[in-house]
């Protein structure tokens, strides 16, 4: 459900007015405030109303709240509060549409909305590339090539419509320090000859991507705070998030237990933005070992310890960090894996698209596809993360 002005609702006047002056302005917004005030008494939760200038809540906010609650919020009797609920989730809510309608909003998009990736065969799985709207998740051990795949994402963002790039701003969250503009121009040059050899064009398309290097997860949900105005003042048109896992990893390590309820509101909020903006979200994730190493959690901290990477002998299987919920919440999946010394690109999950794998080198043109056509995944290797191993796919 996007943003909705209470303006807009076209609600009956007295209950836009009352809402207008209690300063309940939008049917969604961002996850609510972390400074709602303690409550006064143990058991009771604290009644904002239009007093307190510290509280502002959504529409969504108080949707939720018990009719007690929103009766004393709105400063007005049962039936009042009953209706306003009515009448705001009446007009908050999105309108249906037909299949044929969407097939043909689809087709009038040019392909319903995808950034491609320029890799052929996965892009023609993905229903022509990576959606926007959505949240797409690129997962795999330590130096397979995720890295690699963003930096040519972000190329795309940033290249001119007429060259098959979105031709806007591109905003790449670096929490692990590895982005390399050097290896961006590279990329580049190799991918986009035709663009490079034109003068200033490759300063311009480095000019439009925005790097931001949070230290904590402290530091990226500050931003993300802020990231809905850069989105819009900025243009932007694609965000990355390279990698999630890390900043969950060093929040562990400084406080355990709290892990959980910051992942949920940074997963809500990264949603909102997709949803809100229209523009595809690409997240990294790590990967945890189910080896028999006790005490590693994630794939980098193997490295760490053995000095090895994935192609350095870390024989396993793996899943992808951050749980179950976070799994779910994904639209895309991309598995990027490595067994029998071959590299893997796997859809291991999309509304597009059954589980299918492509194999893949990194170039100096970046992540290239060997082939073209997928190899068909079944069963549980749709869900596993191979690292080295026997090469089931070719089977």
């Amino acid at each position: 459900m996007a943003n909705m002005p209470v303006s807009e609702m076209r609600l009956p006047p007295h209950l836009a007015h009352l809402l207008a002056a209690r300063r309940l302005d939008t049917a969604k917004v961002s996850p609510p405030l972390p400074f709602l005030p303690p409550p006064p008494v143990a058991g009771l939760r604290p009644t904002p109303t239009s007093s307190n200038p510290r509280v502002r809540l959504s529409i969504q906010d108080v949707l939720s709240l018990p009719e007690v609650e929103l009766m004393a919020v709105l400063d007005a009797g049962l039936p009042t509060a009953r209706a306003a609920v009515a009448h705001v989730s009446e007009a908050a809510c999105p309108p249906c549409q037909t299949a044929l309608a969407l097939l043909e909003e689809r087709v009038r998009l040019g392909g319903g909305g995808r950034l491609a990736t320029t890799l052929c065969g996965l892009d023609e799985a993905l229903g022509g590339g990576i959606p926007v709207g959505k949240l797409t998740e690129v997962v795999g051990p330590s130096g397979i090539g995720k890295t690699q795949f963003c930096l040519k994402l972000a190329l795309l963002g940033a290249l001119p419509e007429y060259y098959g790039g979105l031709d806007g701003r591109v905003l790449y969250i670096d929490t692990e320090s590895k982005f390399s503009s050097r290896r961006m121009i590279e990329i580049g040059q190799k991918s986009f000859p035709q663009v490079f050899r034109q003068e200033g064009l490759a300063q311009k398309m480095a000019g439009r991507i925005l790097v931001t290097r949070p230290t904590s997860l402290t530091d990226f949900t500050k931003s993300l705070e802020q990231m809905k105005v850069t989105l819009l003042q900025h243009d932007v048109k694609l965000l990355i998030v390279d990698s999630m896992a890390a900043l969950m990893s060093l929040e562990n390590e400084r406080a355990t237990g709290f892990r959980q309820h910051p992942l949920r509101w940074t997963l809500s909020f990264l949603k909102s933005i997709a949803e809100f903006s229209r523009i595809p979200v690409v997240v990294t994730n790590q990967v945890r070992s189910q080896s028999n190493v006790d005490g590693y959690h994630f794939s980098f901290e193997v490295d760490k310890k053995d000095g090895n990477n994935c192609t350095g002998g870390f024989d396993s299987h793996l899943v992808a960090a951050l749980g179950i919920q976070w799994a779910h919440a994904v639209t895309v999946r991309l598995v990027f894996e490595s067994h029998s010394g071959h590299r893997f690109i796997k859809v291991a999950k999309s509304p597009m698209s059954p589980a299918v794998a492509f194999p893949f080198v990194v170039e100096t043109s970046g992540v290239t596809l060997l082939s073209d056509e997928g190899i068909d995944v079944t069963g549980p290797e749709i869900t596993s993360i191979r690292c080295q191993g026997k090469n089931v796919l070719a089977q």
